[in-house]
């Protein structure tokens, strides 16, 4: 008589049939993340955490190490790219009704202000003029923080501006972080692994499951394959799409930009920040729009879980989409009429659909 085959836990995983190819940016941002911290591991190999070397070694690894050109492109222009991917990840989780999960979601959340904090330790690292300024300008927003603020930022600039112990420390977080995020993504998959995967339908769909090998696993390599293909596209063809112009100038603190930015994927954060005139109340706004991501469980109170089936939802989320959107251009701009208007309007519109807008549409939609 055979013997039956061993469940695999991964393999054999019980997966809904109706997953979407929105389900394919956990597994790309899983295969993103390796990518960022091969190339990040070989730059380390060449890269001076010294603020009288570090522009030059970046230049040199540019420029005299075997393939170093392709290599850090490929890493700056993978930030943009893991964003793009996770950005449209927590979309989906949103639109889905995902954050019910709350575990998982919570997880979720802590492994996006880690990635957050990584990348703009990154952007720090060439030590462009933009990179300066903006080391200059978002730590200096910690000193906000009462009676801690200031001794935590004078620790993280190693005296009282930012230097080279700044960069020293930076460097080290930078490429310790990685790491971090890998143990913090296993926790994420075992409490997903636990709960069970959502689907397009919000509906518990136990009698209709396949296992993840072969069906899902094909299905996220041809999607990985596809999206990396673009990302060395891009690499070969515009290498400097996603980068600030006045990042290839080296960093000089007697020199201040016109307009001081962070990279485009924090432009909307960025937007929120310099809306109130007060310092201290755009960090608080800043810290809301990306926590308030953790108050969505407490907010959901439609019947159904998913917005599949929920039209004035959907239109409410797809307006919430296009705010995002705005507020990524007026981050963009310098702070000056009419798109200091538009920040403002943008900034308002975000919240108040988040916190009252879309949360009485879901429950004004129980008595349709």
């Amino acid at each position: 008589m055979p013997t039956r085959r061993k469940p695999k836990t991964l393999m054999d995983l019980p997966s809904p049939t109706s997953l979407s190819s929105w389900w394919n940016f956990g597994s790309l941002l899983g295969l993103m993340l390796i990518s960022q911290t091969a190339t990040g591991i070989f730059l380390a190999m060449h890269y001076k955490a010294d603020v009288r070397l570090a522009f030059d070694s970046v230049s040199y690894m540019s420029r005299e190490v075997f393939h170093g050109w392709l290599i850090q492109n490929l890493h700056a222009n993978g930030a943009s790219f893991f964003f793009i991917c996770l950005y449209f990840h927590i979309g989906r989780g949103i639109y889905y009704g995902s954050y019910l999960n709350k575990n998982t979601w919570f997880i979720g959340i802590a492994l996006l202000l880690l990635l957050m904090t990584t990348a703009f330790m990154g952007y720090i690292l060439p030590w462009g003029q933009m990179s300066f300024w903006a080391a200059t300008v978002i730590t200096s927003l910690i000193s906000t923080i009462p009676h801690i603020g200031k001794p935590i930022m004078e620790w993280i600039w190693g005296g009282f501006s930012v230097d080279d112990p700044t960069l020293t420390r930076l460097f080290t977080l930078h490429f310790i972080m990685p790491f971090v995020i890998m143990g913090t993504i296993t926790i994420h998959l075992a409490t997903l692994h636990h709960s069970g995967s959502n689907n397009p339908t919000g509906l518990k769909s136990t009698t209709d499951m396949v296992p993840l090998h072969p069906y899902f696993t094909m299905k996220d390599i041809s999607f990985g394959v596809f999206v990396m293909f673009i990302l060395v596209m891009i690499t070969l063809t515009a290498p400097s799409l996603f980068i600030e112009p006045e990042n290839f100038m080296k960093a000089n603190p007697m020199i201040t930009p016109t307009h001081i930015k962070p990279e485009w994927y924090f432009l909307f954060i960025y937007a929120i920040l310099r809306t109130p005139p007060a310092k201290a109340t755009g960090v608080i706004l800043a810290m809301l729009a990306i926590m308030g991501l953790a108050m969505m469980p407490k907010l959901h109170f439609s019947n159904q879980r998913s917005m599949t089936h929920r039209p004035i939802s959907q239109f409410m989320f797809w307006t919430l989409t296009a705010t995002i959107c705005a507020l990524t251009w007026a981050g963009g701009t310098p702070l000056a009429y009419p798109m200091n208007a538009i920040g403002a309007a943008a900034t308002t519109t975000y919240f108040t659909l988040l916190f009252i807008i879309m949360p009485i549409t879901a429950k004004f939609e129980n008595t349709m």
